[in-house]
């Protein structure tokens, strides 16, 4: 397994770290596939509850490695360069939209063209007051190949998302967070311990709850009104002969705090 990408599970929640500093953490095909090779083993392991991605050193991820974008467009074609993204890159979208589990982003520093999509695709997001977010594609006359066109305006809305992309211009964590792109931004110092808190708390919550809520959020987004309302009609009455609802509800009438497996 790639040295680009740090994997710890403790207490239920697994971290990822991107961990190119010396790059600002932009990424090769090799860790992409490493990244995602981590994502489907969060996927599959019962003792991970939660998922926390961050960044190593001053930034979150820059992107894709331009030495390695460069080289890659002296040797291929359109074709070549479509299949790098959809084989490697887009691994990680279709994990995540297939994942129940939360996944949280500790934006750590500046988060830019392929490294703001990325973190786009995950559930909350939190940054540090110095990180700074920018679609850079049009910069350089290319156009999101990750997923930002998907994601970002379902995370600000039609109009501001082209503006973003349009332009190519960075904003900082109070203007991202003003405009929904992040939950919340906070102290420097602060930032790992509120997001680690956040993955902390999920992970030792209901799990199947959890899981259901995020599964019915994900499809009320394409699903009409009718089909969402049975949906959530169903998980209901499947998480109330649970036991995850037994111990909730003992809990509440033994003035105590509940106990999830």
């Amino acid at each position: 397994m790639s040295d680009d990408i740090l994997f710890e599970v403790a207490e239920r929640v697994a971290t990822i770290t991107l961990n190119r500093p010396e790059r600002r953490n932009a990424f090769t095909l090799a860790m992409i596939d490493a990244w995602a090779d981590r994502l489907e083993e969060c996927a599959a392991r019962e003792d991970v509850h939660a998922v926390l991605v961050t960044g190593a050193g001053m930034a979150f991820c820059s992107g894709g490695d331009i030495d390695e974008l460069m080289k890659q467009g002296q040797e291929s074609g359109p074709q070549e360069r479509k299949d790098e993204l959809t084989g490697h890159v887009h691994r990680i979208p279709r994990l995540l939209d297939r994942m129940d589990k939360p996944v949280i982003a500790a934006i750590n520093g500046a988060a830019t063209g392929a490294g703001l999509d990325l973190a786009l695709m995950c559930d909350l997001r939190y940054a540090a007051h110095s990180a700074k977010f920018a679609e850079t594609y049009v910069k350089l006359a290319l156009m999101p190949g990750a997923g930002g066109a998907y994601f970002l305006p379902r995370a600000v809305g039609r109009a501001r998302a082209l503006e973003l992309l349009w332009t190519g211009d960075f904003i900082d964590a109070a203007e991202a967070e003003r405009i929904g792109l992040i939950n919340k931004a906070l102290p420097d110092d602060e930032l790992m311990a509120h997001a680690g808190g956040m993955a902390q708390r999920l992970a030792d919550g209901p799990k199947q709850s959890i899981r259901a809520i995020k599964r019915a959020v994900r499809a009320g987004e394409s699903a009409d009104m009718s089909a969402s309302l049975d949906i959530g009609a169903t998980g209901y009455g499947i998480l109330a002969m649970g036991g995850d609802h037994i111990e909730a509800v003992d809990a509440f009438l033994e003035k105590r705090l509940a106990k999830f497996k």
